[in-house]
């Protein structure tokens, strides 16, 4: 099958299916025990993130399970930051930490762009395992973390509520914090290319906190890098297709639509598919937004909101996800259920 006939790539490519195709976010994770032991085989998540064959076993075991019509290659957004020489490491229970940039000197012990795709090669040898042992129909997702998002963990060393740090360091620092985005910003389109070139389909760009970023600011380290990201991507690869996630956007996710020419729009659970479908669907495929927290509840629910997300989205270009990550909790029987409800 060519890439271009793939039920993902038609959504990508702005055709309107009478089933739409279906694949979720962090779909190879904790809430299916086959990851579970092959997290446990690998011995820690960096561990199985940086081994290419378990890597690639636990993209491919969702799809072996639910026959999604994607496979989203899984890696980490904070590999990155490792690559370009910060110090990476995860807290079981907790998440990861990482070594701090909030000054110059900090700035400065960071590598060369350039240099990152020596730590990062098995991440492209995972991609290319993928791109010969998934089924002829599956499109292969490549993915990394938008520059705001990247720098929130790198400025705070660790995740937190409002990223407070990172805003605090744009209004005392934005020297030092304008240098960090354009590193980030050159490493991301660099890494995002390498994953192309192995054989990723499409490519993701997940800007998970960009909602933290008030105003103007939204434009300036959420719209503005991911334009730059993109317009590198395509001077290389021009054919391939690019989502977005600027996750708690709200209504500036229209914006960001217009200013990118991304091909798709994820939008969280807090944005009205009825909005969604009137004001983003016109100009780019959607994807989106069913809550996480119902593949935890399940039963009747679940289906009613499995069909009626999908309803929402049927006179336009769409791909059926969730809002948001499955969660470690969800109950693997409840993805049986919302398929189901989904493709009848």
């Amino acid at each position: 099958m060519q890439s271009k006939d793939k039920l993902v790539m038609r959504a990508l490519g702005g055709e309107t299916l009478p089933t739409p195709p279906v694949w979720m976010m962090r779909q190879a994770g904790r809430y299916l025990p086959e990851y579970r032991a092959t997290r446990a085989e690998a011995g820690s998540f960096l561990e199985l993130c940086y081994n290419p064959e378990l890597a690639a076993e636990v993209t491919l075991q969702p799809i072996r399970r639910y026959g999604f019509d994607a496979a989203i290659l899984f890696a980490d957004i904070l590999l990155v930051p490792q690559a370009l020489g910060a110090d990476l490491w995860f807290v079981e229970g907790e998440g990861p930490r990482l070594s701090t940039v909030t000054s110059q000197a900090d700035l400065d012990k960071l590598g060369p762009v350039d240099a990152i795709h020596d730590t990062l090669s098995p991440i492209y040898e995972t991609v290319k395992i993928l791109k010969s042992e998934l089924p002829a129909e599956t499109t292969l997702i490549g993915f990394a973390g938008a520059p705001w998002t990247v720098a929130t963990y790198m400025i705070a060393g660790r995740g937190t509520k409002d990223q407070a740090p990172s805003r605090s360091l744009i209004y005392q620092n934005r020297p030092v914090f304008d240098a960090l985005m354009d590193r980030i910003t050159d490493a991301t389109a660099a890494y995002l290319i390498k994953q192309i070139e192995a054989g990723a389909e499409v490519v993701k760009l997940f800007d998970s906190w960009s909602g933290a970023l008030p105003g103007a600011l939204f434009d300036q380290y959420a719209i503005q890098p991911a334009i730059k990201i993109i317009n590198q991507i395509r001077a290389a690869h021009p054919g391939v297709p690019i989502i977005g996630f600027p996750r708690q956007a709200g209504e500036k996710a229209e914006a960001f639509i217009d200013a990118t020419g991304v091909e798709a729009c994820a939008i969280d659970t807090s944005v009205d598919p009825a909005w969604a479908a009137r004001v983003l669907q016109p100009k780019a495929c959607v994807q989106g937004n069913l809550d996480p927290l119902l593949l935890i509840t399940g039963g009747d629910a679940l289906i009613k909101a499995t069909q009626e997300t999908a309803a929402a989205f049927a006179n336009g270009p769409y791909i059926f996800n969730l809002g948001h990550g499955i969660t470690p909790e969800a109950d693997p029987a409840n993805v049986d259920v919302m398929l189901r409800a989904l493709r009848g």
